[in-house]
């Protein structure tokens, strides 16, 4: 359905009650990523904000689809929801930032991304125990393709720089958005094949984890180790090609 170039009352309604849908789709898939006192109603309230928020800056002249823009920023409203309630502990904080560390210190020893073994080598933890590890940092969202990679309004996404938008307002940003799409292209390159399957298959395929795990015949805990494990790669290298 077609909206005006013009921020009007009836347009945003209009928005909001025609993707009201997206709102429990995404609250029922980040069920999972949320600690286990943040229920259902709580996503979808976060996710519900979101969307409003999505209808008063949405920008039609952009040519940009809506169902687009509203996903991101309804991801968005949960994720900082989810950081807003501080709900993870201190422990629990150190280990996401010593696990950080570390991927850092040997991508740059390495010159390469370095994989779970070498990572566990490295904090000087068995591999069940790193892979352990990573389980438990997956849990405090440690990083998401929905993560900003500044903090403008409009600050780019890892997810953003992987949609080739050939609209873009002015040359300035289509260079920037093929640079970083270009970064992240090679970077994903490098990470192992079923970590690769498993961001494919999660945010492009968008399949759970669970509905994952029975592809590749493993178990869930075992997918959100890949999952965490890629993305802490990604991470990495990417904020260190955007610094």
């Amino acid at each position: 359905m077609p909206y005006t170039q013009h921020h009007i009352p009836e347009d945003r309604s209009l928005l909001i009650t025609d993707h009201i849908y997206l709102v429990d789709i995404l609250a029922g898939r980040m069920v999972t990523q949320v600690p286990a006192f943040m229920n259902r109603d709580d996503i979808r309230s976060a996710g519900m904000m979101g969307l409003i928020h999505a209808a008063n800056k949405f920008q039609p002249e952009k040519k940009i689809k809506f169902k687009t823009f509203a996903e991101y920023r309804i991801r968005g409203a949960i994720l900082d929801e989810m950081r807003k309630l501080d709900w993870f502990s201190r422990s629990l904080r150190e280990k996401q930032n010593s696990v950080n560390r570390c991927m850092t210190e040997l991508e740059r020893k390495l010159g390469r991304l370095p994989d779970e073994q070498e990572m566990a080598n490295e904090m000087e933890l068995s591999l069940d125990d790193y892979q352990n590890l990573l389980g438990q940092v997956s849990h405090l969202g440690c990083v998401s393709l929905n993560e900003t990679l500044d903090h403008s309004d409009s600050g780019r996404s890892f997810q953003d720089a992987l949609i080739d938008n050939h609209k873009s307002s002015s040359p300035v940003e289509i260079l920037e958005q093929h640079e970083l799409t270009n970064v992240i292209a090679k970077i994903l390159e490098q990470l192992s094949e079923k970590e690769k399957l498993v961001i494919s298959l999660y945010y492009y395929e968008e399949l759970t984890q669970k509905e994952i795990a029975e592809v590749l015949e493993v178990s869930e805990g075992r997918i959100s180790q890949l999952h965490s494990q890629a993305l802490l790669k990604l991470k990495t290298k990417v904020k260190n090609n955007v610094d």
